[in-house]
């Protein structure tokens, strides 16, 4: 498969491109908008016409999705040396992440797609437990790669940056003869803690070791381990351009953001069940989390308040219906406020 795009925007003499990630929560999954069939994200050449930054990514997201544009935010500024305008100068893009709540989504032009995320990162979805897809292919892909590094030094750090990044104990990386004769998957439980937040050095890590089909080195040359003939879909869906390490950096700041400042309320309804918040917290973080733990803390950091209303269950019994509290007391506390973490 070719990553190269012919886009309208390529041939301009501009050098700045926005682009924007906005995700939404719909039936506990969390989604990203997309267009061109799920493989770019709204983006557009920052014109003279436009005021500001924010003023041209509000302007292409909405005239190519015809979605209207909530809480944003500056999200990182990207270099794309493969892409050049006529003047042959390296493209800049400016990204942007926006938070669009279930009850603003709307009925989206032919070509804008809410995509669930996972679809481009399946590694990131530990809400089953960790996927095979880690344990039977990357970790041992990343071990080869580790092991064609030009010296022992640079080989023990590449398998350093592949216990941190992947959640895997350093007695298992350095244990040569359990490599050879035992599956990676009959340690994973004796691993280090997996750390939600490192979406962005995962990705970047698979695209170094040339096992995604946006890396230049895509497929690698060293590997043993015989990958399925359907990798690259296998993967996670490949996206023109830089677009895929886009969303794994907004989804690292979402990740990260969400265990000091409960930014879910951004994308919940305006009412809502503690049930139904607990499952768009882990749909964000990829991770269950323990059920109690999750109410003491709403409950200690008076985060919500009842409505004196129930949700219509059609079994079992009614649940209690919250809404977040909006007072000028709770806004200052946002910032020490935090969300619990797996269980």
């Amino acid at each position: 498969m070719t990553l190269s795009y012919s886009h309208a925007h390529q041939q301009g003499s501009g050098t700045t491109e926005v682009i924007a990630v906005l995700v939404a929560i719909t039936d506990h999954i969390a989604r990203v908008l997309t267009v061109d069939q799920g493989k770019l994200l709204p983006n557009g050449p920052l014109m003279p016409l436009h005021r500001s930054l924010q003023a041209g990514v509000r302007q292409w997201v909405e005239e190519q999705t015809q979605q209207p544009l909530g809480y944003l935010e500056q999200l990182y500024t990207f270099v794309d040396t493969n892409r050049r305008n006529v003047d042959g100068h390296a493209l800049v893009y400016v990204s942007y992440l926006g938070l669009v709540q279930e009850t603003q989504m709307q009925a989206l032009q032919s070509q804008a797609l809410w995509r669930n995320w996972y679809d481009y990162f399946p590694w990131e979805n530990h809400l089953d437990g960790m996927p095979s897809i880690i344990t039977d292919f990357i970790v041992p892909m990343l071990l080869e790669w580790a092991d064609t590094a030009e010296d022992s030094i640079a080989r023990q750090r590449r398998r350093q940056r592949i216990g941190l990044c992947w959640g895997l104990s350093e007695e298992f990386l350095t244990d040569s003869e359990f490599i050879e004769t035992e599956p990676v998957g009959d340690k994973a439980d004796e691993s280090r803690e997996w750390i939600a937040e490192h979406v962005l050095l995962r990705y970047e890590m698979l695209y170094e070791a040339g096992l995604i089909p946006e890396a230049p080195n895509y497929p690698p040359n060293y590997q043993t381990v015989q990958l399925p003939s359907d990798w690259s879909q296998r993967i996670g869906i490949p996206m023109y351009y830089d677009h895929r390490r886009v969303i794994a950096t907004a989804i690292s700041r979402l990740r990260a953001k969400i265990e000091y400042r409960p930014l879910i309320f951004g994308l919940m309804p305006d009412v809502f069940t503690l049930s139904q918040l607990q499952q768009s917290v882990e749909a964000l973080s990829g991770i269950r989390l323990h059920k109690q733990n999750f109410r003491r803390l709403l409950e200690s950091q008076n985060l919500v308040m009842e409505t004196g209303e129930s949700s219509s269950a059609q079994r079992g019994r009614p649940a209690k219906l919250y809404r977040f509290r909006h007072d000028i007391e709770l806004q200052s506390l946002l910032m020490d406020s935090k969300l619990p973490k797996r269980k």
